[in-house]
């Protein structure tokens, strides 16, 4: 049986060890990801009500947080948007469907909150099934005119971005310090770090920019 339902304050601790889980050496050796979730929720950038948890049979298996953003035209008009992340699957569970379901639920109810658009950045190949799309198809880019090939957009409302060029901000939550970050992952149950060849392909993907 599956439920998607908001994350409580008893769930913290266990969506924390499920992040870490999630991504210790995949992008780098180790991870800094559930630190980010750790110090996420006390940060005025951070939208409860879009913190979503998935449940299997009682379970608690994956987790989902978003933080404002912010675009901001040529002219200096910011426009208030969202992003997520992490997005966040027990290994054992991944491949399974499972975080697209979260990232379609919590879509849904930013919509109905009157959110427009959704900015993130990961792997293509992991978003294009929801609706992310390149962000150079929406003008919106990173600073000297740059597109990475990484970030994704998702107008949750057609037309939002009405085709002026954008300029991407994230929250300054994700601005991670990282000694902050080793400090807390050192107080945790003890976890190899190693390299994977989903380090390299980060890398690149990481460094890559659309023309």
């Amino acid at each position: 049986m599956l439920n998607i339902r908001n994350e409580k304050e008893s769930d913290h601790k266990i969506v924390e060890e499920i992040t870490r889980k999630a991504f210790y050496n995949m992008y780098v050796p180790g991870c800094y990801e559930h630190y980010l979730v750790h110090i996420m929720r006390g940060h005025e950038d951070f939208i409860p009500e879009l913190d979503f948890v998935l449940e299997l049979d009682g379970r608690v298996i994956g987790n989902i947080m978003y933080t404002k953003a912010k675009l901001t035209d040529e002219n200096g008009t910011e426009k208030e948007i969202l992003t997520f992340g992490p997005v966040s699957i027990l290994p054992e569970y991944q491949r399974n469907g499972y975080g697209k379901m979260l990232i379609e639920h919590s879509l849904k109810r930013a919509a109905e909150m009157g959110y427009d658009a959704v900015v993130i950045f990961g792997s293509p190949a992991n978003y294009v099934s929801c609706g992310f799309q390149c962000c150079k198809k929406y003008n919106v880019c990173v600073e000297k005119d740059r597109y990475p090939a990484a970030m994704l957009v998702k107008e949750l409302k057609p037309g939002a971005l009405d085709g002026r060029v954008w300029y991407y901000s994230d929250s300054p939550v994700m601005n991670v310090d990282e000694r902050e970050a080793q400090a807390f992952d050192d107080g945790l149950e003890k976890m190899e770090k190693k390299w994977t060849p989903s380090q390299e392909a980060f890398y690149i993907m990481s460094h890559s920019f659309v023309e």
